[in-house]
């Protein structure tokens, strides 16, 4: 006489062992929650129309840190290129870790691109990249005078973060920049990269015919370790058209670098978790 199924009560509790495992796994994935963000923005045609976004993002950021090695823990940097030696200065190349190197502020840069630029002062030499174009300098104004800042053979470049004067890898909870003469919706922008680089979201600057656009984006927690940089549509070079539109920067605003570490809670909750699922795989073997 065939035999009866069994209970649903009595089955072999390796046969419920998917949907444990799931809800572990749900668990596991719950143990960081995505950081909320905040967006400053705006454009005016010289550093007034912009300066209380800029100053609202910095309240957002907190207090100044020196330029000096190590890692406040909270706060935040700025780089304004002002102080950057004439040996670094147009027509001469910026090393791209000059501001963890010689001045420890956490950031080394990279770009697809041959290098980078700061612009002279007038007492230096070319002033705001005249030296790439000679209408340069009637196109770009500063933010705080006089220098800017550009990629060079790009208009794409990473601000990769670091615990200031040091190789360990960072991760900081904001990052904004000033652009200069952005002509062009949806082109300038700055995309946010998580602790698996994975992308936060994308962000564009507003725009302003010859005048200044700042854009900053903060977050709940230190979840930043890199920023993508597009400035613009094309790299220093060519003179603007209709479909051009050529961007350098000014001023750097982020969070204070802090070193990569995962959070306790989240280390616990997942140990826990794989434990969990490791006893019960065992329980499923025996029955």
């Amino acid at each position: 006489m065939p035999r009866a199924p069994a209970p649903p009560s009595a089955r072999p509790p390796g046969r419920r062992l998917p949907r444990r495992f799931a809800l572990t796994a749900a668990l596991c994935l719950a143990a960081t929650p995505a950081a909320a963000q905040v967006v400053r923005s705006a454009a005016g045609a010289d550093p007034a129309g912009i300066q209380t976004s800029v100053d609202a993002f910095r309240a957002d950021l907190g207090a100044l840190n020196p330029n000096t090695a190590g890692s406040a823990g909270s706060g935040r940097r700025e780089i304004n290129w002002d102080g950057t030696p004439a040996a670094f200065s147009a027509p001469n190349a910026l090393p791209a870790n000059f501001f963890n190197v010689n001045s420890p502020r956490g950031v080394v840069f990279s770009t697809p691109g041959t290098g980078f630029q700061v612009s002279a002062n007038a007492a230096d030499g070319p002033v705001e990249f005249g030296n790439l174009n000679a209408a340069y300098p009637a196109q770009f104004q500063p933010f705080s005078s006089q220098k800017l800042f550009t990629a060079i053979a790009s208009n794409t470049m990473d601000v990769n973060f670091f615990v200031p004067g040091s190789t360990t890898p960072a991760a900081v909870r904001g990052f904004g920049a000033v652009f200069t003469d952005v002509d062009a919706a949806n082109t300038t922008s700055l995309s946010f990269f998580g602790l698996n680089d994975e992308l936060l979201g994308t962000f564009f600057a507003p725009t302003f015919d010859n005048g200044l656009s700042f854009l900053g984006v903060s977050y709940s927690s230190d979840v930043i370790t890199r920023v993508r940089i597009t400035s613009g549509t094309t790299a220093l070079g060519p003179l603007e058209g209709a479909a051009t539109d050529v961007v350098v920067m000014d001023d750097f605003l982020y969070a204070e670098p802090v070193a990569v570490v995962p959070e306790p809670a989240t280390w616990l909750l997942t140990a826990t978790g794989l434990a969990a699922m490791l006893g019960l795989a065992r329980r499923g073997r025996r029955a």
